[in-house]
């Protein structure tokens, strides 16, 4: 994974609230078991219209938000079923963090576990932000992990939560295996000082 320490971007706004799972990415794209290709199922019930063109009116489709890399979200974002194809095709489509003022813990749990950073504001803030760009569609906010900090265009900085195993591997570019990679060595001379009181290899005859 791409390491996450700091990052500023532009913001998508999607205020529509209790979006699930099958809305970030419908089941019929599931039958893939990696992430390729799932961007273009994002958000699909809304990006496209029954004809299967692009709907001109959904915020993703605007030529102004490509590029833009947090997506300000409406309120308890990613209930419903389990599924990492919804931080996958969130990634995909560029997205490296999410704001809202709460996400399903399922979600939750699978955003930090592939790279994406949910990022938890309370409701004035929440407000703000929805406030801001609307007046204007453009601001910039930053995003600091080790600080845990949201930096508002005024330099106002609202902190947010997150485990401190979630935040070190964010901050290292690791998943759960890579992080127990990273502790290789220390296994390993575990291993000799520890020999193993039998060896498996030999066949127990009866």
């Amino acid at each position: 994974m791409e390491p996450f320490v700091t990052l500023t971007s532009k913001l998508v706004p999607l205020p529509n609230e209790n979006v699930d799972t099958d809305q970030i990415i419908p089941a019929r794209y599931l039958k893939v078991t990696d992430k390729q290709g799932l961007a273009e199922g994002l958000f699909a019930g809304w990006r496209y219209l029954p004809d299967g063109s692009p709907n001109p009116d959904f915020v993703l489709n605007k030529p102004e938000m490509q590029g833009r890399k947090i997506l300000l979200a409406g309120d308890n974002f990613g209930t419903g079923s389990s599924r990492e194809h919804a931080p996958w095709a969130l990634m995909g489509w560029g997205f490296r963090a999410v704001i809202s003022t709460r996400f399903a813990d399922i979600f939750y749990n699978n955003a930090l576990k592939n790279g994406l950073l949910p990022v938890i504001v309370d409701e004035a803030t929440h407000r703000r932000l929805f406030q801001l760009v609307e007046a204007e569609p453009d601001i910039e906010v930053t995003i600091d992990l080790p600080s845990q900090t949201l930096r508002l265009p005024d330099g106002t900085e609202v902190t947010f939560p997150i485990d401190g195993f979630s935040k070190h591997c964010l901050l290292k570019g690791l998943d759960q295996l890579g992080y127990l990679l990273e502790h290789m060595p220390r296994i390993e001379a575990y291993e000799r000082e520890h020999p193993p009181r039998f060896d498996t290899r030999v066949l127990v005859r009866r």
